[in-house]
């Protein structure tokens, strides 16, 4: 059946009949939406949509990461053919997942992204199906919690990293990728006393209250042992989980702005991920790929890889709430 669908399977992502089911056009070939999966922006019955934020006029060292989901998108076409590997059910299989193309801004106005960008995340909630979103630089989180943080109060905030990303800015008006959940928590979008930074190897005194669990303690104790304190943490709130793909090391996700030596290997967030099934989450992305520094395309695999796992999350929740 694979090889007869293979003969006549091609752009998928625009020929698709059904939201729901496998795909087995070939990888090198097609239109690259996520998955293969339905690019539209009718998302009447979809579970979820995943949203590319192409911004990295926030960082503060290499810039590129608005070429991350495109290099993500292409890097999913590897995955399609089979049920993501780990989890006993399909999402692909069960849920409506659509890929709802990119937010899209003006780069030349850069002051006006934070509030466009959260009112395209709020108008995709009210439609039902909660948002993937495939960065970008890391301070496109911020205004996507103003849109969570609107529908269910202050979340949860589970966040994989190297950098804590909470250094002090009382500055409104700054657009930051390294100060946005400093302002979170000064908003009050998300709980410091139910979050997690997982993975940080930088140093910031201040943890505003949220619990952090860095590289080596993952390194020591294990991811087992990391998980069960992050469930004991997040309890049954809602979580939002963001991925910053240096969390991981370098040796594994070498194209990112910001490299920090002594990360997570690619199988200890494998583990974590997986083993987080059950939390409440509610929404999450994956940011911080930047293509240009990894002419491998291995950092692109990896996000891709943490993108499905996210996806196998958010399904899980929607199916213990069935």
């Amino acid at each position: 059946m694979a090889l007869e669908d293979a003969r006549k399977q091609v752009d998928m992502a625009f020929t698709r009949p059904d939201p729901r089911g496998p795909s087995f056009e070939n990888t090198f070939g097609g239109a690259t939406s996520f998955l293969r999966r339905r690019y539209t922006k009718d998302l009447a019955g979809a579970d979820l949509a995943v949203l590319g934020v192409p911004f990295d006029m926030a960082t503060t060292n290499r810039p590129g990461t608005r070429f991350g989901p495109r290099a993500i998108r292409e890097a999913s076409t590897l995955q399609v053919f089979d049920p993501p590997y780990g989890w006993p059910f399909d999402a692909m299989e069960e849920f409506a997942i659509v890929d709802s193309g990119d937010l899209a801004f003006d780069y030349a106005h850069i002051a006006e992204f934070p509030d466009r960008l959260t009112a395209h995340v709020a108008g995709i909630l009210a439609q039902g199906p909660g948002t993937l979103a495939l960065g970008g630089d890391h301070f496109i989180t911020f205004p996507i919690l103003r849109a969570y943080a609107e529908r269910f109060g202050p979340l949860a905030l589970l966040q994989f990293d190297a950098h804590s990303d909470t250094w002090a800015d009382d500055d409104p008006a700054r657009i930051d990728h390294g100060t946005m959940f400093y302002k979170a928590v000064r908003e009050g979008l998300i709980d410091p006393a139910r979050s997690v930074q997982v993975g940080i190897r930088t140093t910031n005194p201040d943890t505003l209250g949220i619990t952090v669990i860095d590289a080596r303690t993952v390194h020591e104790h294990g991811p087992g042992a990391v998980v069960r304190r992050i469930h004991e943490i997040v309890g049954t709130h809602p979580v939002y989980l963001t991925f910053d793909i240096d969390a991981l090391d370098p040796a594994f996700a070498p194209g990112t702005g910001t490299p920090v030596w002594g990360g997570l290997t690619s199988a200890q967030a494998a583990i974590l991920l997986r083993d987080l099934a059950g939390i409440n989450m509610v929404g999450g992305d994956v940011v911080e790929v930047s293509p240009p520094y990894d002419t491998t395309g291995a950092t692109a695999v990896a996000g891709a890889h943490v993108a499905v796992e996210l996806m196998c999350l958010y399904c899980w929740n929607l199916r213990e709430r069935r």
